[in-house]
C-alpha cells in the first residue's frame, strides 16, 4: 500500500483517543495556571525556540495557544500587533498582567479554542502554536494554522509520545499507551501539500522542572492520571535516590520544530 493510500490524520486521531494522556478541561488549565506562570518565563524553551524563527518582513502575530505568554510578551517588541489567543480565562490574565507589568501595550489578547470558528481571528503574518497542538483533529488544526497566516507558521510538537521519561515509567511499574508523536503532524501536513522543516530543540525535564517531592508528584499524576499507592511511594524513592543524582541528558525534553513558509513552500 502506498503512503498516498493512508489516512494519518484518522490514525493520528485513534492513538489520541486511545493514549493515556488525556485532553485536559479548561477549568484544570485554569487552575494550573499561576503555577506555569512562575517558571516558564525562564526556561531554555523560549529562547532556542525565537533562534529558529525568521521574523523578517512581518508585522504581526498569533500565538496559537499562548498560555501564559511566554513567547508573546518575548516578540512584542518585534511586531506591531501580537494576537494571543487560548482557551483559558486565567492564562490570558497572566498574558495581561505581564504584559502590563513590563509596559507592552500592542498584546490583544483572543479567548478562543481549537473547536470554535475563528471567523474573527485575525489573520497574521506569522502564526505559532507552540506546546498547544494537544487537538483531536489534527488535518482541521493545521488547516486553521494555514489559513490564517500571512507569511509562516510555526508550531512545536513533543517527540516521543510522552511527557514522562521511560525510566521513570520503569521505575514504578506503570505502563502508558503513548500519544500520537510528531511524525504523525509531518505526515499530515505532507499530504494537506505541504512540505515543512524540521528542527529540534529541549525545555527543562523531569529534574528541572521539580522544586519538591510533592510537585514531582503531582506531574506525574497530571499527565497519567491517578496512581497506586506503591507507585507513589517508588516515585518519592525515585525523587530522592535518581533524579537529584542524575545529570545525564534525560533531564530535557526534546521538542520538534515544525514551519513552513507560504510563499516559498513548493507545493503551496
Amino acid at each position: 500500500m502506498g503512503i498516498e493510500k493512508i489516512d494519518f490524520n484518522e490514525l493520528y486521531k485513534k492513538q489520541k483517543q486511545n493514549s493515556t494522556f488525556k485532553p485536559k478541561s479548561v477549568e484544570e488549565w485554569d487552575k494550573k495556571a499561576p503555577n506555569i506562570s512562575k517558571r516558564i518565563h525562564k526556561s531554555i524553551y523560549n529562547e532556542e525556540l525565537l533562534n529558529l524563527m525568521d521574523f523578517s518582513g512581518c508585522e504581526t502575530f498569533l500565538d496559537v495557544g499562548c498560555g501564559v505568554g511566554n513567547i508573546s510578551l518575548l516578540v512584542a517588541n518585534r511586531f506591531k500587533s501580537v494576537y494571543a489567543l487560548d482557551f483559558s480565562k486565567v492564562m490570558l490574565k497572566e498574558v495581561e498582567n505581564e504584559a502590563k507589568k513590563r509596559d507592552i501595550d500592542n498584546i490583544k489578547t483572543i479567548h478562543l479554542s481549537w473547536e470554535d470558528s475563528w471567523d474573527t481571528v485575525p489573520n497574521a503574518d506569522i502564526i505559532l502554536a507552540s506546546r498547544s497542538m494537544e487537538v483531536n483533529d489534527m488535518r482541521d488544526a493545521l488547516e486553521k494554522l494555514n489559513k490564517k497566516a500571512n507569511k509562516r507558521v510555526y508550531l512545536t510538537y513533543k517527540v516521543g509520545g510522552s511527557f514522562i521519561s521511560d525510566d521513570i515509567l520503569k521505575f514504578i511499574g506503570k505502563k502508558i499507551n503513548k500519544k500520537p508523536d510528531f511524525i504523525y503532524t509531518v505526515n499530515i501536513l505532507y499530504q494537506m501539500g505541504i512540505m515543512p522543516k524540521i528542527n529540534y530543540i529541549k525545555s527543562e525535564g523531569k529534574k528541572k522542572q521539580y522544586d519538591s517531592e510533592d510537585s514531582f508528584i503531582n506531574s506525574i499524576t497530571w499527565s497519567i492520571g491517578e496512581l497506586t499507592d506503591t507507585q507513589i511511594e517508588l516515585l518519592k524513592t525515585y525523587y530522592h535516590t535518581k533524579l537529584e543524582d542524575d545529570t545525564s541528558s534525560s533531564n530535557y525534553l526534546c521538542w520538534a520544530v515544525i514551519c513552513w513558509d507560504k510563499k516559498s513552500a513548493p507545493c503551496l
